[in-house]
């Protein structure tokens, strides 16, 4: 099928696009098109204008700030796989885009277009949940945060209002030695996940668990932090029997089913690779 007709505008700014936004009714940002083209095609969506936000250079950049790392809205997934800056601080980032789609398709997707997406089993959302990430908006009164713990409103749907954009992620580095690991599971390499498990562990000085993260992707409607999971294990000596134990949780999940998988089999998938992404995690972890 073809797209719907719709008017095309290629701002070169920042504020040309949000007052873009604000003026135009029914409008739809194009960002790397990797959602957006096919759902035009199939005529899922039907917006009487597309703000293509190709051409606003300043949202494309990846760089060291205060000891966080701050990425661009317009950031191509390739970059962020073959950044050093990415692989040095933000190795579940690295880990994860591997599974992101095909080399074609991060050649054009951008970190904001799958954020804002939200499809529950995109790896870039699951990433951004462990590392408790700022989602940066830009709109008519400027920039304001969003912490993504409150960024998904409900399923593909995000916290920003209708003449906002997402302007840049800012992500909290962990400690030089922390342990990282993100597994899922997908009927092909490149297909959404059906689930997936992002970790992330530091140890103390006596090489029990300080700190932890874990969130599960492609369960729930929105990806799920495992708060309780994170708890239990601060202060515990890491080990396959603790972390298996610990999985099990996952059950506890509100998994959804459809027609790849019922339920039931996401909470299994969820516990399985919640306990490998954890003692990949912990095997890494305090190395140099």
């Amino acid at each position: 099928m073809k797209p719907p007709p719709f008017a095309y505008h290629d701002p070169e700014t920042v504020s040309e696009a949000v007052a873009l936004l604000g003026s135009l009714e029914n409008a739809k940002l194009l960002a790397g098109g990797q959602s957006l083209m096919p759902m035009l095609a199939m005529r899922y969506v039907l917006p009487d204008h597309v703000i293509d936000l190709n051409r606003v250079a300043s949202l494309g950049f990846i760089r060291a700030e205060q000891g966080d790392v701050r990425i661009g809205g317009m950031t191509r997934q390739r970059d962020l796989e073959f950044s050093e800056l990415v692989a040095a601080r933000l190795p579940l980032m690295r880990e994860a885009i591997l599974q992101v789609g095909h080399r074609q398709t991060r050649n054009r997707g951008t970190i904001a277009g799958s954020l804002c997406h939200l499809d529950p089993a995109a790896e870039l959302v699951a990433v951004a949940s462990a590392h408790d990430a700022i989602v940066v908006v830009a709109g008519p009164a400027g920039e304001r945060e969003i912490p993504f713990g409150e960024f998904p409103l409900a399923y593909m749907t995000p916290a920003i209002g209708p003449d906002e954009l997402v302007s840049a992620i800012r992500i909290a580095c962990w400690p030089e030695k922390h342990g990282y690991a993100f597994e899922e599971f997908a009927r092909r390499h490149g297909d959404f996940a059906l689930a997936s498990a992002a970790a992330l562990l530091a140890a103390d000085g006596k090489g029990r668990i300080a700190r932890a993260a874990l969130t599960i992707g492609g369960v729930a409607t929105c990806p799920v932090r495992m708060p309780e999971i994170e708890r239990a294990l601060i202060g515990q000596a890491p080990s396959e029997a603790l972390f298996r134990e610990l999985s099990e949780n996952c059950r506890r999940i509100e998994a959804m089913g459809d027609v790849h998988a019922p339920a039931s089999y996401r909470q299994q998938l969820a516990c399985v690779l919640a306990r490998r992404a954890l003692l990949r995690a912990a095997e890494r972890m305090g190395r140099a």
